[in-house]
């Protein structure tokens, strides 16, 4: 079964995280290995790996970008194969300014300067969700894939961002 079909969701980028976090809470409630302390050990097993296999889809499909990554494998679309690899230059420039400003606001040691960034960058984040989104529901998966591309640099820029304010408080 794949992650949706584990918990009881349809296949679609368009899941309500409250929907998710429900189901998810209802399936790992009836696997859970607790509830099999005093059966045998195959049983135990079997449900140590039902429960891990419910954690594994619930935090691929929590998480937007990987729901979609996940959503296009299943349409045979490999979003991260060395073939798929090739991005809108227009977006690498894009990458490089972010970057840039990145380092920049880094150098200066200028935390406002990297939340506003930040700022910027989840904007970008979701308006970019947003098109995937209109791309999955459409079968649209050669630009869903390379929005999915996108949006893992994005989130990278991100987690960039995250550490330089980190370290700054931590100076």
């Amino acid at each position: 079964r794949n992650h949706f079909e584990l918990l009881g969701l349809e296949a679609t980028f368009a899941v309500p995280a409250e929907v998710l976090d429900r189901s998810y809470r209802e399936v790992l409630a009836r696997v859970h290995p607790d509830r099999f302390a005093a059966a045998t050990d195959a049983e135990r097993r079997v449900a140590m790996q039902l429960a891990t296999q419910v954690n594994e889809a619930y935090q691929t499909l929590r998480n937007p970008v990987k729901r979609a990554i996940y959503l296009l494998s299943l349409q045979g679309v490999e979003v991260l194969s060395e073939t798929s690899s090739a991005m809108d230059p227009a977006f690498l420039m894009q990458q490089m300014e972010w970057r840039e400003s990145i380092e920049d606001a880094r150098g200066a040691r200028n935390a406002r300067q990297l939340e506003s960034l930040r700022d910027d960058l989840l904007r970008e984040k979701r308006e970019r969700i947003a098109r995937l989104e209109a791309w999955l529901a459409t079968g649209a998966f050669q630009p869903a894939a390379e929005g999915a591309r996108q949006l893992l640099f994005i989130d990278r820029l991100e987690q960039e961002i995250g550490d330089g304010i980190e370290s700054l408080e931590a100076a």
